[in-house]
C-alpha cells in the first residue's frame, strides 16, 4: 500500500500474461470453495478468470480491466474466498463498491461460491439498520461487502476493525475513485494494514482512476488493461433509431413495444423528473412500469429491483444508478431514450444484455442535435452503431 512510482507500463502489462490458467482445477483451491465454483455452472475459467485469479492467490496488487458481463465479480471473489483463515474471526476481505443493488449482488454471488464455506459475512449498507451490522461485525465476519458510506461509519464506531485484513477490493473503480468517493475512500485507507493486497476491478480505467491507485499500491502491480476501443461489445447488436425531436420520443417507444415482443427491457434516461414524466405516459398506455432513480430509499429501490427480477413489471426505467455491475440475466433489450453525457458510461448501460454471451440488443434514440454523440462512441469503442431495421422483429 505503499506510495511508489511506476515501473514501466508494458511490463506490467505483459507480467499478467504469466498467470494464466486454463481450468479452476489448475488454480488448487480449497476444495468447498471449488464444490460453490462447479455448483453455480462454472465449467472454465473466463478470459478475466484466467488472468486475474492466480494474481490474487498469489497476493499481488492488480488493476484489472474487464466488460461487465465477463465474469468480473467472480473473478475477485473466487481470488480473495481462497485466502481467508477460517481460524481467524475478524475482517479478511473488505469488497467495496458504489451503490446498494451492486453490494447486494455481489453480497448473493459471495453467499453461492462460498456455500460450503461456512464463513461468516457482513453486508454494509444503508438501508440496513446499524444495530445489525454491529451484531454481524460483533460476531466476527470475515468476508465484508459495503459502500463507502457505510463501512466509513462502521470504523468511526470501532466495529469495524481492520488488523486483519487480507484483501481489500475496489469494485467500478472509475466510480468509486471519482470525486464523489475519494475523500471516503482515503479516510477507509488510513485503516488498511500496509501489507493488504489492493485489487481494483473496473470496465472502464481511465487515466484518473490509476493516477490515485498509484497512490495507494505498491511497485509489485500486476497490470490487465486493455484500451477504450478494445474493450469488447461482441454479442450486444448496437442500433440507432432517428427521432424529429425530443418530444416525439415517447411516441416512438410505444410504436416500438408494440411492434415487437420484447421479454424484459432496461430504459435509461438522465434525470429523475424525465423518468417519472415517461412512466407516467406509458401507464396511461396500460404499460406495466417500474422506475429506479437514485434519490428514493433503500427500501424501495430493493422492491423494485424484486419485482423486475421476478418478472412482475417488464420494463425498468431508471438513470444511471444500475448502469453498473447488476446482472439480470432475462434482459434481452436496453434502450438509451436519452443518450450517456460520458462514453465510458455507455459500456455499462448497454452491458446489462448480453450478458454472458448471450445474444443482447441496444437500441439507442437519437435526435439531429445528438447524431454527434453517436459519432463520438462510435470512435471510442471503434464499434458500428447502425440503424435500426424495418424487419426489426427479426432481431428477437
Amino acid at each position: 500500500m505503499s506510495s511508489s512510482s511506476q515501473t514501466n507500463e508494458n511490463a506490467k502489462t505483459e507480467e499478467s500474461v504469466i498467470y494464466e490458467c486454463k481450468s479452476f482445477d489448475d488454480l488448487k483451491l480449497n476444495e468447498d470453495l471449488l464444490r460453490g465454483i462447479y455448483s453455480m455452472g462454472y465449467e472454465i475459467p473466463s478470459p478475466i478468470q484466467r488472468k486475474a485469479i492466480k494474481p490474487m492467490l498469489e497476493h499481488k496488487d492488480l488493476i484489472a480491466q474487464s466488460q461487465s458481463g465477463t465474469g468480473k465479480t467472480a473473478t475477485f471473489l473466487i481470488g480473495s474466498l481462497n485466502q481467508i483463515d477460517k481460524t481467524i474471526e475478524r475482517p479478511q476481505v473488505l469488497v467495496i463498491c458504489p451503490n446498494h443493488e451492486l453490494a447486494q449482488q455481489i453480497y448473493y454471488n459471495y453467499t453461492c461460491l462460498s456455500q460450503y464455506m461456512k464463513l461468516k459475512s457482513a453486508l454494509l449498507i444503508g438501508g440496513v439498520s446499524i444495530e445489525s451490522n454491529k451484531k454481524a461485525l460483533d460476531s466476527g465476519a470475515q468476508f465484508i461487502v459495503g459502500t463507502p458510506g457505510r463501512i466509513q461509519d462502521m470504523i468511526k464506531r470501532y466495529v469495524l476493525r481492520m488488523t486483519k485484513l487480507k484483501c481489500l477490493i475496489i469494485d467500478e473503480a472509475d466510480e468509486m475513485l471519482s470525486k464523489g468517493f475519494k475523500e471516503q475512500l482515503y479516510e477507509i485507507f488510513q485503516f488498511v494494514p500496509k501489507q493488504c493486497q489492493v485489487c481494483v476491478f473496473s470496465a472502464t480505467m481511465p487515466e484518473s482512476a490509476l493516477e490515485i491507485t498509484n497512490k495507494i499500491m505498491t511497485d509489485n502491480v500486476v497490470r490487465i488493461l486493455v484500451n477504450p476501443e478494445q474493450v469488447t461489445l461482441e454479442g450486444i447488436e448496437q442500433f440507432y433509431l432517428g427521432v424529429d425531436n425530443e418530444n416525439w420520443k415517447i411516441e416512438t417507444l410505444v410504436d416500438l413495444y408494440e411492434r415487437l415482443k420484447i421479454n424484459m427491457t432496461i430504459i435509461f434516461v438522465n434525470s429523475r423528473r424525465k423518468a417519472e414524466d415517461i412512466k407516467e405516459k406509458l401507464e396511461e398506455q396500460n404499460f406495466s412500469v417500474a422506475l429506479l432513480h437514485g434519490e428514493m430509499k433503500h427500501v424501495e429501490r430493493e422492491k423494485v429491483m424484486k419485482s423486475f427480477r421476478t418478472g412482475e413489471t417488464r420494463i425498468l426505467l431508471t438513470t444511471d444508478i444500475i448502469a453498473r455491475g447488476i446482472d439480470i440475466q432475462q434482459v434481452s433489450v436496453v434502450i438509451n431514450y436519452d443518450l450517456p453525457k460520458l462514453c465510458e458510461t455507455y459500456i455499462h448501460r448497454i452491458g446489462r444484455t448480453g450478458r454472458y454471451g448471450r445474444k443482447g440488443v441496444a437500441i439507442n434514440f437519437v435526435t439531429e442535435s445528438e447524431t454527434p454523440i453517436i459519432d463520438r462512441l462510435q470512435k471510442w469503442y471503434k464499434t458500428k452503431i447502425t440503424p435500426l431495421p424495418e424487419n426489426i422483429t427479426s432481431l428477437f
